[in-house]
């Protein structure tokens, strides 16, 4: 093979990598958000300071992925579709947010070492999922109240919600999961203003 051969081979070999390079890659997943609870009841004003502790929750919704569930016993994924960040930590800052809305508190922020809180929200994320056979977005997060000092819990609860899903794509998953969540973290936050 000459000089001339060798060349062009490379040339063309260097222009086929980079045609199935383009074609392997793929677009990007769209990345959707979720929103604090915004119209609540008026609430009387605490002198107590919260701290908000990130919600525990199993795979695959401790993820940025959006779960759907094809029939009532199998759990998948969304395809081309995410959260702005883990959806547990997500959640932390929009249920921080709730409360600061709500102007409920002295102070609720997450358990950083800055400040002494009188009340630990702990919480877990059972159901955050689009059921497809049903046609439903359902939120289900469990709730516990914790008095800091002494560490017992001062109160329990799971609430739940659940909003139709207009479609099966990201954007209507996305819009269904958040009405839902915006539901039942407006619970949430009255139910904690009764206790703490």
């Amino acid at each position: 093979m000459t000089a001339a051969m060798l060349t062009t081979c490379r040339r063309h070999c260097a222009v086929a990598v980079a045609l199935l390079l383009a074609g392997c890659a793929s677009a990007p997943d769209a990345t959707f958000d979720l929103s604090a609870a915004q119209s609540l009841k008026p609430l009387r004003a605490l002198q107590g300071q919260l701290s908000v502790q990130e919600p525990t929750a199993m795979a695959p919704t401790d993820s940025d992925r959006i779960v759907v569930r094809p029939t009532s016993d199998t759990v998948a994924t969304l395809r081309g579709a995410q959260w702005a960040e883990r959806l547990p930590r997500l959640l932390q800052t929009r249920l921080l947010q709730s409360f600061e809305n709500a102007r409920l508190l002295r102070f609720v922020g997450r358990p950083d070492g800055r400040f002494v809180a009188q009340f630990s929200l702990n919480t877990e994320i059972r159901r955050f999922d689009v059921d497809l056979s049903q046609g439903e977005a359902v939120v289900e997060i469990s709730v516990k109240l914790v008095e800091e000092g002494a560490g017992h819990v001062v109160a329990a609860k799971i609430f739940s919600a659940k909003r139709p899903v207009a479609g099966d794509d990201g954007s209507s998953a996305a819009a269904a999961l958040d009405g839902a969540l915006g539901d039942v973290m407006g619970e949430i936050v009255v139910w904690t203003a009764g206790r703490a």
